[in-house]
């Protein structure tokens, strides 16, 4: 039970980069220079999709989705983190954090779940191509759809509800950038917050290594099915199809296992700070441009769709 003498906190202190004062400008142009190729990269892809008809398949939809997803994802913790880097004061309401936390890991485990449901897309169309129009049609798309974005708001709901059930009595200093859920329950008081703590991480973990579980068991089956092919030719343009994919997964994985996987060690705030911006900036901002570079059919629609669009209007 919380200490009855205890007052609970109506805002909280975002600390963010406060241990790098004379570094906020240089972040602040860095992130900002980041966070708008981001949302280019991303609006680019969604737009080439939906303009170039010969991308309107399964795969492009997924792709089209998933830049959705991490679009949204950092429109929930980039421009927040941004203007605290310019404030005097990095005060955030209790509601507003509460928000902040739901849409960040709604959207941060949708586009985990997008990048599985991407992975069994290629596993159908490389290892069951004869059955893959039956069962990636439409109906089975939009289900796959469905079940990520919804799986993404439940796991929102579920560990905001879990951390905001808790009694927040002070300090109201919160040792990160934006409302991150460790932080967070250091801040908490009362019986409930080691149980709390060890749900919400045994949760996190197990949708985490449950995606990437899925991912390896279908590249596995991709792989065999590959090596299997008799020529040279159908195995670059099978592995070629994947490669994008297969790259933003390990970026993904990689810097969310190092986030979430590692041991915690005494709390330092330019390490968990910095630790942090890998995930929330680094990883949507190199997603875009790995499609792009890597996907050479959606490179040759971006030039056709708008390079070309450029220069008939220059001409």
């Amino acid at each position: 039970m919380p200490d009855p003498n205890s007052t609970s906190l109506s805002e909280f202190i975002l600390l963010g980069f406060s241990a790098f004062p004379r570094l906020q400008p240089l972040f602040f142009l860095l992130f900002l220079l980041m966070y708008l190729s981001t949302l280019l990269g991303n609006l680019l892809i969604m737009a080439t999709v939906g303009l170039q008809r010969g991308l309107h398949t399964p795969m492009y939809l997924f792709l089209c989705t998933l830049s959705l997803s991490e679009l949204l994802y950092t429109v929930a913790i980039i421009p927040r983190m941004l203007a605290d880097l310019l404030a005097a004061r990095h005060a955030i309401a209790l509601p507003a954090c509460a928000c902040q936390m739901f849409f960040s890991f709604s959207f941060g485990f949708t586009h985990s779940f997008l990048l599985t449901v991407m992975g069994y897309d290629r596993y159908m169309a490389i290892c069951h191509p004869l059955r893959y129009c039956a069962l990636m049609g439409l109906r089975g798309c939009a289900c796959l759809l469905g079940c990520s974005w919804a799986g993404g708001f439940l796991m929102g709901l579920v560990v905001t509800a879990a951390i905001f059930h808790l009694h927040f009595c002070g300090p109201n200093r919160i040792r990160h950038f934006f409302c991150h859920v460790p932080p967070l329950l250091k801040l908490a008081c009362g019986h409930g917050v080691q149980p709390v703590a060890r749900a919400v991480g045994l949760v996190c973990i197990a949708a985490l290594l449950g995606c990437c579980l899925l991912i390896l068991l279908s590249y596995a089956s991709i792989l065999g099915t590959i090596l299997r092919m008799p020529s040279a030719e159908g195995r670059r343009k099978a592995f070629s199809t994947c490669a994008s994919h297969l790259t933003v997964v390990v970026v993904h994985y990689g810097f969310a296992s190092v986030i979430y996987l590692t041991p915690r060690g005494p709390p330092a705030l330019e390490g968990d700070t910095l630790m942090g911006t890998t995930y929330t900036v680094l990883t949507p901002f190199l997603s875009p441009i790995i499609f792009s570079l890597r996907n050479k059919e959606l490179k040759a629609a971006m030039k056709k769709t708008f390079l070309h669009k450029f220069s008939l209007q220059h001409m």
